[in-house]
């Protein structure tokens, strides 16, 4: 566990400090965002966070590779986490050419597809699907590149249509990171598997970067992440799930508490968690998908009615909208890995009261008079 938080907090300080090099390279080449009428912002504000989160994700993953435990338990974790890295920083470099010249939507997707295929290239991919009761269904290559890429550009477009307020999508992603990395930690400790799980480190850096970003990008923003920075971590997050399947065996997945015996829901985890903890941005793309399309517009045309619009349309300021859709991420995506770990009535009181509390700040919150917004 040290190891892994000294990852995060590499990936924290260097996100933290770059991103102030990273502003001043955006106002120097004119990779700003201006002001649209779908946008919350009133100022033109630079881009290329981006660039300052992969290079705290560089950072942490050069020091990962000199911890002993980390570097020496397993031969696949720092040679998986590599090729992350190389794909992600592929996806960036696409997301700051779009940042400079705003590419169109084609030419954005056959990078995320071309990214998702370095990935299958190197053995990063979907291999088996949990049956329940049949163990596992092994996928062909065909099956598992389609299902990898899938996966992927649905993750990182997801990420992209989240990112509409400041600080949101790098919260968002970065409690999912975190509430992943407990998920991985503690499905290995309680199988008696080796603790050094590439999902884990790479989650462990995701979430120190987005710590790291935040404090420059939550309201009032002072850089944007831009597609560069929505883009890597999409494929980041997307990556750490890759890297998970196929590695514990059905029959020997056990949770925490009251009983381990073979169930549905335990041979399901490494599914399950994943979609659970992207469930806030996929609802959003899916909700965009459809809303677009009932209109007669192509998916990808932007529009004002997002779920963050929708927070601020019933009355929440724009920080307060931010924090409850972290609170919401932070419900579903800890509360997944909780329920999915540990069979306790505590857990299911702490769930609970989670959801009450989070459903009164969304909803009752902006009827109350008197309230100042945070």
């Amino acid at each position: 566990m040290r190891e892994y938080l000294l990852v995060f907090l590499v990936a924290a300080s260097v996100t933290y400090l770059l991103t102030v090099i990273a502003r001043e390279i955006a106002l120097r080449t004119h990779a700003v965002a201006q002001v649209r009428d779908r946008d919350v912002h009133v100022v033109p504000i630079p881009y290329f966070g981006g660039v300052a989160l992969l290079g705290g994700l560089v950072a942490a993953y050069f020091v990962a590779r000199q911890l002993p435990f980390l570097s020496l338990s397993a031969p696949n974790v720092m040679r998986d986490a590599g090729v992350v890295l190389a794909a992600g920083a592929f996806v960036c470099l696409v997301g700051v050419l779009d940042d400079l010249f705003e590419l169109d939507a084609l030419t954005k997707l056959g990078g995320q597809v071309i990214a998702a295929g370095l990935l299958i290239a190197f053995g990063v991919q979907y291999r088996l699907i949990p049956v329940p009761g049949e163990g596992q269904f092994a996928l062909d290559q065909s099956q598992a590149a389609l299902l990898t890429v899938v996966i992927v550009v649905t993750t990182i477009n997801a990420v992209n249509f989240v990112d509409g307020l400041d600080g949101l999508a790098a919260g968002v992603v970065g409690v999912g990171a975190l509430a992943f990395f407990l998920f991985c930690y503690q499905i290995a400790n309680l199988n008696d598997q080796t603790l050094a799980v590439t999902g884990a480190l790479l989650c462990a850096a995701l979430g120190g970067a987005c710590v790291g970003f935040i404090p420059h990008n939550f309201y009032p923003a002072r850089l944007f992440m831009g597609d560069s920075g929505s883009m890597l971590l999409g494929l980041f997050l997307s990556a750490s799930a890759l890297t998970l399947t196929g590695q514990f065996a059905p029959t020997d997945v056990t949770r925490g508490g009251a009983g381990t015996e073979s169930s549905l829901l335990p041979t399901l985890l490494p599914i399950i968690v994943p979609l659970s903890i992207l469930i806030v941005p996929l609802a959003d793309l899916v909700l965009a998908v459809i809303r677009r399309t009932r209109r007669g517009q192509r998916f990808y045309q932007p529009d004002k009615q997002h779920l963050h619009h929708r927070m601020l349309e019933i009355g929440h300021s724009h920080r307060r909208a931010v924090l409850i859709i972290w609170l919401w991420a932070a419900l579903i995506g800890f509360g997944t890995v909780l329920a999915s770990l540990y069979a306790s009535p505590a857990v299911w009181a702490l769930i609970g009261a989670w959801f009450l509390l989070t459903v009164v700040l969304t909803f009752v919150v902006p009827k109350l008079s008197g309230i100042d917004p945070v």
